[in-house]
């Protein structure tokens, strides 16, 4: 008694969950909050294997190819590509409000108060790790989490697998948005800024009419009162240019994929 295995049908349901799997798992790699080091690679494998189960009966027809044909790997490198473009717009969101951070934490003088970004593994400011979690924060609250799901199941629509991949107006769209995390980054950034910047005109004048004032030993704490004072009050139009950023991503990657 023989048994007959099916190769040809086991190849083409195993491309029927291959393929969304390199795009989704690609995106898992990049997108905000689970892209972090500090999630295990074994838990995004799991939900990359969970989501592909979901998504994948409602994918179009899949390609017929093989992984190891030249098709094929070029179709890998291709799905790759989609899942990091789509992961890497919406990271740039956390990439602004870390930076403005950053800048704010470096004028009040607390630039030697790193802290380490477990997301990416490099030391950071202490209040660019504190506008990070504010920011991972807002993102959850707008149920970006579940946006970007909905966004990455469109893309096998609107991109479907075996096409033509990422053009070069969608790479040239991708690029001009990165412009934007540094326009955000400094309207979260702009009132901390003037006031610091206010301050130390304030105690540059002070400088020339009293000499003897020692201000590294008067301008360093007031400065950095006067940050933390600004960062407080300031809170609400730091959360809604947030807010506002977060909704303009998402909206900038379903143009992308339309």
């Amino acid at each position: 008694m023989t048994i007959e295995i099916p190769i040809a049908e086991l190849s083409r349901q195993l491309a029927t969950y291959a393929w969304p799997f390199l795009r989704i798992g690609a995106f898992l790699m990049v997108m905000p909050l689970i892209g972090g080091s500090f999630v295990p690679a074994k838990f995004r494998l799991l939900l990359a294997v969970v989501l592909t189960a979901v998504l994948a009966p409602v994918v179009p027809t899949m390609p017929n190819l093989d992984v190891l044909s030249v098709a094929g790997l070029v179709m890998v490198v291709q799905e790759i590509a989609i899942g990091v473009a789509m992961g890497f717009l919406v990271q740039l969101v956390f990439d602004g409000v870390v930076l403005s951070g950053q800048v704010i934490g470096m004028s009040m003088g607390l630039g030697f108060a790193v802290f380490l970004d477990r997301a990416r593994g490099v030391n950071i400011p202490v209040l660019g790790q504190l506008f990070l979690l504010l920011g991972m924060l807002v993102f959850l609250s707008l149920n970006g989490h579940l946006a970007l799901v909905q966004l990455l199941a469109k893309s096998f629509h609107t991109l479907p697998v075996a096409q033509t991949g990422l053009t070069t107006a969608m790479l040239e769209s991708l690029l001009a948005w990165t412009g934007q995390m540094f326009v955000y980054a400094m309207k979260i950034a702009l009132p901390a800024i003037t006031a610091i910047l206010i301050v130390n005109l304030s105690f540059g004048v002070m400088s020339r009419a009293a000499p003897t004032l020692n201000l590294f030993a008067v301008g360093f704490p007031v400065a950095m009162l006067l940050g933390f004072a600004v960062i407080f009050l300031s809170m609400g139009v730091l959360v809604e240019n947030v807010s506002i950023f977060i909704d303009r991503s998402l909206a900038a990657l379903s143009h992308l994929l339309d």
